[in-house]
C-alpha cells in the first residue's frame, strides 16, 4: 500500500498533498464526528502528515496539526464500496470504520470487530487517506464534500 516514508519525505514536500475523509451520509451527526475522528487518526500515524507545534505569542505550546487540507466527502454505501475499490486499485493506504465498531468500546474489540469480517462483507461507514492530490481526486471522483 502506498505510504510515505522517511526517503520519500523531500520529494513529498514538493507534491501537493491531500487528506480526505469519506464518511457514509446515512449516518447520524454523532456517528459523523465519531467516524472522521478515528479514521483521521490512522492519517495522523503517518510519517510527515503532521507539522511542528503551534506556539502563540505569549509562549504557549499547542499540539502539532495535519500540514495538508482535510476534505471531507460524503458518499452513499455503493459509493463508499466504489470508493474503497478505486483506493485498493491504487494501492492507497487507508483507515477505515465499519458499523460493528459502534458497539465496541476499546481498540483490541475494535480490531477483532473487524478480523471478524471477510473484506466483502464489511459494511464500512467510513476511510480517510493521505496521498498526492491528484491521485486522491481519481479516488474521490464523483463524491461530494459532506454538508
Amino acid at each position: 500500500m502506498t505510504d510515505i516514508h522517511p526517503s520519500d519525505e523531500t520529494a513529498e514536500a514538493n507534491t501537493a498533498m491531500k487528506i480526505a475523509v469519506v464518511l457514509r451520509s446515512d449516518l447520524e451527526p454523532w456517528q459523523r464526528l465519531n467516524v472522521a475522528a478515528f479514521t483521521i487518526s490512522g492519517v495522523a500515524s503517518q510519517k510527515g502528515a503532521v507539522g511542528e507545534d503551534y506556539r502563540d505569542a505569549s509562549n504557549n505550546l499547542y499540539l502539532p496539526m495535519f500540514k495538508d487540507p482535510v476534505l471531507v466527502f460524503g458518499a452513499g454505501a455503493e459509493e463508499m464500496v466504489r470508493t474503497i475499490e478505486r483506493a485498493r486499485r491504487r494501492d492507497v493506504s487507508f483507515s477505515i470504520f465499519t458499523r460493528d465498531l459502534f458497539e465496541t468500546f476499546n481498540d483490541i474489540d475494535n480490531r477483532a470487530a473487524v478480523a471478524a469480517v471477510p473484506v466483502g462483507e464489511l459494511d464500512v461507514v467510513g476511510l480517510a487517506f493521505r496521498i498526492d492530490r491528484k491521485s486522491a481526486d481519481k479516488v474521490l471522483k464523483g463524491l461530494k464534500l459532506l454538508r
